[in-house]
């Protein structure tokens, strides 16, 4: 089958029509039919080469939302005509601990649906059945892609911080993966404080759910919420006092990171010891753990705020995530 896609060619290349041939299906594989993909920051990564493992040329795009037009032999759970959605991940080896514990996320060979691989930026992508997540029959599909990535990145460690409705949490970073955190845990039934750097979004920012916006910068600020929150959430990618924000956790809180921080996190001993704290991180989740989040945002109606271009301006697109313009996730559209 012939795919049409747009592909870089070498880091922070403009994206080009570009066509290949998907051999024959494998006998526990899916093909999709691209409607909607949204834009990640993960994108802009593997497009430049910062992590030092793109292989171009390169069709990025994972935050796929589509329909299954074929399906190998041994495919289960799905079948041709299944709207169904494809995130980060598109296999994993079934057989590992991991996988057999249900934490596929977590397998040492799992597959990228971008890495030595072409993504969703096309007419077509294909993956192991496992990872083609059926989609809620009310969900909205313009606004679901982003939730097969940043969204269960962001739900993943509410559930393992076992957060409660009872709890005071907080957010660090309001933005593509932040405001969807600041969703989720509203209608979790937390109080919910938010940490920003930018006084423009405030209003956005309460308007969303937060109970309260913190000055993410302000010593005095966050002197202020001193011992309160049971939970952060940090979803910037860079470095920043994190004492201080130790210092805001109550009594067993933690601080967990789904930011890709690049350099070392500072976290001095004594700010854990004292109040039994705890810092963590995560990757995403699993597919079973995608699906009730799906279900749970049909529920509660929460969807990221999107901005919708069509395929054809994926560069004006990218241009305008890179610039930092982006309310606050970007679909494309497939006509």
């Amino acid at each position: 089958m012939k795919v049409n896609a747009f592909a870089a060619t070498e880091p922070k290349a403009k994206l080009r029509p570009f066509s290949y041939e998907l051999g024959a299906i494998g006998s526990e594989q899916v093909d999709i039919k691209v409607r909607y993909c949204g834009i990640c920051h993960s994108d802009l990564s593997m497009i430049n080469n910062e992590w030092g493992m793109t292989q171009y040329p390169l069709v990025p795009g994972h935050e796929i939302v589509g329909e299954v037009i074929a399906a190998g032999e041994a495919v289960k759970n799905v079948k041709i005509g299944d709207k169904v959605g494809l995130g980060w991940f598109s296999a994993s080896c079934m057989s590992c601990q991991e996988c057999m514990d249900g934490s596929h996320h977590l397998c040492a060979n799992n597959e990228a649906t971008i890495v030595g691989r072409h993504g969703g930026f096309a007419d077509y992508v294909r993956g192991h059945w496992s990872w083609a997540i059926p989609l809620p029959e009310a969900i909205d599909m313009s606004k679901a892609g982003p939730l097969l990535c940043g969204g269960i990145t962001v739900f993943n460690p509410i559930i393992l911080a076992n957060v409660k409705p009872t709890d005071t949490v907080g957010v660090i970073g309001i933005g593509g993966l932040g405001h969807m955190a600041l969703k989720f845990l509203k209608s979790w039934g937390c109080e919910v404080i938010a940490f920003s750097s930018n006084p423009n979004k405030k209003e956005q920012i309460l308007n969303m759910g937060a109970n309260q916006v913190i000055n993410s910068k302000s010593p005095e600020e966050l002197e202020g919420i001193a011992g309160k929150l049971n939970f952060i959430l940090n979803t910037t990618n860079v470095t920043l006092d994190w004492s201080s924000f130790l210092s805001t956790l109550a009594p067993k809180g933690r601080l967990h990171t789904v930011g890709a921080v690049l350099e070392p996190m500072a976290i001095p001993a004594f700010s854990l010891i004292g109040g039994e704290k705890s810092v963590g991180g995560s990757p995403l989740g699993s597919p079973a753990l995608t699906k009730i989040m799906l279900d749970f945002c049909v529920r509660h109606d929460i969807y990221p705020t999107v901005e919708e271009f069509p395929f054809e301006k994926i560069n004006e697109a990218i241009e305008h995530l890179e610039e930092g313009k982006a309310r606050f996730r970007i679909v494309l559209k497939n006509n």
